[in-house]
């Protein structure tokens, strides 16, 4: 019987002229998906068709860059400081949720004043749906990398990481917790809740009600699961609460009051499909 689980897996798909990474596959497909799933809503409530690509530029541009400034000033910025090129070089690894997270939120306050004219609550209780579908895909593109594991455990379904270097100077011969599986279980809950709540209980007539559920569902587990992963910088050592859970409080407590707001206030209804009959709508693709 196996007591625990070896973990080989190459992190590239296809090597070659290209090279194909997994991490840099599902984060392609996540998007991809959620490009579908956000054009489902657009056209179930008749937005306009042009809303869609020009809220996928906005969507891409921030997670990457606000993913990777979030990793330089929240965590390394003794690093970049000294020498603040290497900011540049995605390809060496370093990008945190955290900061994309801040980024995404400025993107879509800034695509709800220039293009939508709307509340940015009612492009986020859509949007966020999607986010949670690729948030669980990108933390199976760090398993297939080998990288975010969590500390030694006896549990049997325990990991070696037996292609990570990490896991070899800190864990030889020993499981630890393979919590990029526990994030990505609970962020692929989390979409199955919210696509519960959009279509079969109307919850978008209650605006801030799937971001303040989102907020939490993400933030909630991501504070917890932090107890069993490994410092990502050495400093984290003498903190009792590290980096991620400390940037992870606010969005929680957010989330908390966005319930609270839905929930106090009458529910806003939504005529279909005809709400933006001055804009060609979203065309379903066949």
């Amino acid at each position: 019987m196996l007591d625990y689980i070896t973990w080989a897996a190459n992190p590239e798909i296809f090597s070659g002229f290209v090279t194909i990474r997994w991490y840099g596959l599902m984060f392609a497909i996540g998007f991809l998906i959620g490009y579908e799933l956000v054009a489902k809503m657009f056209k179930h409530e008749g937005a306009p068709e042009r809303w869609l690509g020009i809220l996928l530029i906005y969507v891409v541009v921030a997670t990457i860059v606000g993913a990777r400034l979030g990793h330089v000033f929240f965590y390394e910025w003794d690093v970049y400081r000294a020498d603040p090129i290497r900011i540049l070089y995605i390809w060496e690894g370093g990008l945190a949720s955290h900061g994309g997270t801040i980024a995404i939120i400025i993107a879509v306050i800034l695509f709800s004043i220039f293009v939508t004219k709307r509340s940015p609550l009612w492009t986020f209780d859509r949007l966020v749906i999607a986010i949670a579908l690729v948030g669980g895909l990108i933390r199976i593109g760090n398993l297939f990398n080998s990288e975010i594991f969590g500390t030694a455990t006896t549990l049997p379904w325990g990991f070696m990481f037996v292609r990570s270097r990490e896991w070899h100077e800190l864990y030889e011969g020993q499981a630890v917790h393979p919590t990029q599986l526990y994030e990505a279980l609970c962020y692929f809950a989390l979409f199955a809740l919210l696509m519960w709540m959009y279509w079969k209980k109307n919850a978008e007539e209650r605006p801030g009600l799937i971001l303040g559920v989102f907020f939490i569902g993400i933030f909630l587990p991501r504070f917890l699961i932090e107890f069993i992963k490994n410092d990502q910088v050495a400093r984290e050592a003498t903190m009792t609460l590290n980096i991620g859970q400390q940037l992870s409080i606010p969005f929680i407590l957010l989330g908390i009051g966005l319930v609270i707001y839905a929930m106090m206030r009458p529910k806003v209804h939504i005529d279909f499909p005809n709400k933006f009959a001055d804009e060609k709508p979203v065309k379903s693709r066949r």
